[in-house]
């Protein structure tokens, strides 16, 4: 027998020794309904199944890993109740329900399998983590989430100081939470999550504090120093002083202006979210963000660890005149990983969100969230804004009177057209 019969001879006999799984009817219509994202008859089979959900089939494969994969955030979420293995390391090549997660593309179904405990180090049988692979089917959103994200206790912790004082009220703690892992790091998308996640109501000096202490511990591990997450933490909390000194300054001019009585007249410019928008996204005579631009390489700057390679590559990064990036871009880069393509992405031009749905109704050249970052946005944007309109009879009465040109007859052009074939 040659080398070549062998090889299949082998694959088969390995086929062969697998052991052959068995599923139940209630089992198989588990698997069945996932696959076909039926969510609320996948509900009704899970409510009358009274056994362990960590089953799995001829691969290995748990209904979890299955839903994970289809990324199927519903699914996934009716699983973790029922009790699943977030875990399950059953399958053939080692694969985890967050390494299929992340091969989907849902960014939902990695929040919900990583809150759950799922563990974003865990390498399949090539020896990759959920992360690695989701780069590698560029999936770059999943893969800023999986780095980003920040354990529960590793905020909880604040909410519980042995003083009467905690640095954070047990009520902010989910808006922190969630603030602390956000991937957009625009410093108008910090400012609006800060009023999103109702961090506003808190002492900013205090959050501030709590993340300045996250930087220590996480530079300061005994094993496995995270120098991004260390770095990310320096720069939320730097523009989160930024946008607390400027809160300070427009609460101080409002309280001026009621004492004036003036107070109802200029409510609408003491936004200081709007004003501080203003601040970031006023450009420059070349064109540029410089509030944006010196702001980074201040922060950069005051970074305390400077020895740290990250703190290196972002200063060497700054300094090169041969790289045309601006700092925003680079600090992106360098918290969330270097990305390709980035001229085929759409961004929010008020706040930098990846694929915005919202357009500009006037001109449809620049994109928005929503009305808030097109309002945010709006002094800058009127300027060049303008509405493609055709030409009317009384814009031209008002331009050119007689001597404006008429607008193009096809009919005509058609006629003149029959007339010279005809001669």
């Amino acid at each position: 027998m040659s080398a070549t019969e062998e090889k299949p001879a082998a694959k088969e006999q390995q086929q062969q020794q697998k052991p052959k799984v068995v599923l139940t009817a209630d089992q198989q219509q588990i698997f069945d309904r996932i696959s076909k994202n039926e969510v609320s008859e996948l509900k009704l089979v899970l409510g009358q199944f009274k056994q362990s959900v960590d089953f799995v089939d001829e691969n290995g494969m748990t209904p979890l890993q299955h839903a994970a994969y289809k990324g199927n955030k519903d699914a996934v979420q009716l699983l973790l109740d029922q009790g699943a293995d977030v875990n399950s390391g059953k399958h053939e090549y080692n694969y985890t329900a967050l390494h299929f997660g992340a091969l989907s593309g849902s960014v939902d179904v990695c929040v919900k399998l990583l809150l759950a405990g799922a563990n974003p180090n865990a390498v399949n049988s090539v020896g990759r983590t959920a992360s690695q692979m989701a780069a590698f089917v560029a999936n770059h959103q999943v893969v800023a989430t999986i780095n980003n994200f920040v354990p529960v206790k590793e905020v909880e912790h604040f909410t519980k100081s042995p003083a009467s004082d905690p640095l954070l009220p047990v009520v902010h703690l989910e808006g922190f939470h969630k603030f602390v892992m956000q991937i957009n790091i625009h410093p108008v998308r910090i400012a609006l999550n800060l009023q999103k996640y109702g961090l506003f109501g808190e002492d900013l000096k205090r959050l501030k504090k709590a993340l300045d202490e996250m930087m220590e511990r996480e530079m300061k591990r005994r094993t496995e120093v995270n120098e991004v997450m260390a770095f990310k933490f320096h720069y939320l909390g730097y523009f989160l002083n930024e946008i607390a000194k400027c809160r300070d300054y427009f609460l101080a001019r409002k309280d001026k202006a009621d004492k004036e009585g003036t107070g109802a007249k200029d409510q609408k410019s003491l936004d200081f979210v709007e004003l501080f928008a203003k601040r970031v996204l006023k450009l420059g005579k070349d064109g540029s963000l410089e509030y944006i631009e010196a702001t980074i390489r201040e922060c950069v700057r005051e970074f305390p660890f400077r020895e740290c390679t990250i703190f290196r590559q972002v200063v060497t990064q700054l300094a090169s005149k041969e790289n045309p990036a601006c700092a925003l871009e680079i600090i992106k880069a360098a918290i969330n990983g270097q990305r390709g393509f980035q001229d085929t992405i759409s961004f929010c031009s008020s706040c930098g969100e990846e694929k915005p749905d919202k357009k500009c109704s006037k001109c449809k050249e620049v994109q928005y969230c929503d009305r808030e970052c097109q309002r945010l946005h709006w002094f800058m944007h009127k300027k060049v804004c303008a509405r493609p309109v055709a030409p009317t009879a009384g814009a031209q009465g008002q331009t050119g009177g007689k001597d404006a040109k008429k607008e193009i007859d096809s009919a005509e052009i058609s006629e003149q057209l029959q007339k010279l074939v005809a001669s």
